[in-house]
């Protein structure tokens, strides 16, 4: 068997989660142009994970708490099981880590993480919804909010992380929620 193919020496990779089986096309289209995608758990569907297409094809995910028997289809239960709890992705310049945490409370979660994975160069996670780029210290701690359309404080929301050997940049995505049609508003009235 050959060795894989060598990564690129400079990367793009989407960072996203919570979708809950919807995904903003913005996303979609910010995934398309990156190099691999990330999913820090509260999939929902097998069909969130397919459409999301980037370039070099590679896609990681992790479950989330809401990636039970019971929310997904019987059709897609095969591959959930197959989804871990948590991933290790070797980019350059050093390891990614995604984990869901929910099972981690939100006082003092950031602490938490950075002890649990100090070989990380940064952790990903879901769960709360809510963006946050925390790079105060190593290993950096990301959440890139809600990319789908349930609670995503303020717009559906992603992180492009470029990795190259020397530097990681952050770049984060906060888009418009979509306006609301006729019919949601008068069946709120």
């Amino acid at each position: 068997m050959s060795d894989p193919t060598p990564l690129p020496q400079r990367l793009r990779v989407a960072l996203l989660a919570d979708t809950h089986g919807q995904i903003d096309p913005r996303i979609l289209a910010l995934v398309a142009d990156c190099d691999m995608a990330v999913h820090g758990g509260d999939i929902g569907s097998v069909a969130v994970l397919a459409s999301l297409q980037p370039k070099l094809g590679q896609v990681y995910a992790v479950r989330g708490n809401n990636d039970v028997h019971r929310d997904w289809p019987v059709a897609d239960q095969a591959l959930l099981e197959r989804i871990p709890g948590r991933a290790q992705v070797d980019l350059p310049g050093g390891l990614l880590v995604v984990e869901h945490s929910h099972r981690m409370a939100a006082a003092g979660r950031h602490e938490r993480l950075r002890r649990r994975y100090p070989q990380a160069r940064a952790i990903v996670y879901g769960h709360s919804h809510r963006l946050v780029v925390d790079c105060e210290c190593l290993p950096w701690v990301l959440n890139p909010g809600a990319a789908g359309r349930s609670r995503t404080c303020g717009g559906p929301s992603c992180l492009v992380l470029t990795a190259s050997l020397d530097r990681w940049e952050i770049d984060e995505h906060r888009f418009a929620l979509p306006p609301r049609s006729k019919h949601q508003t008068a069946a709120r009235l």
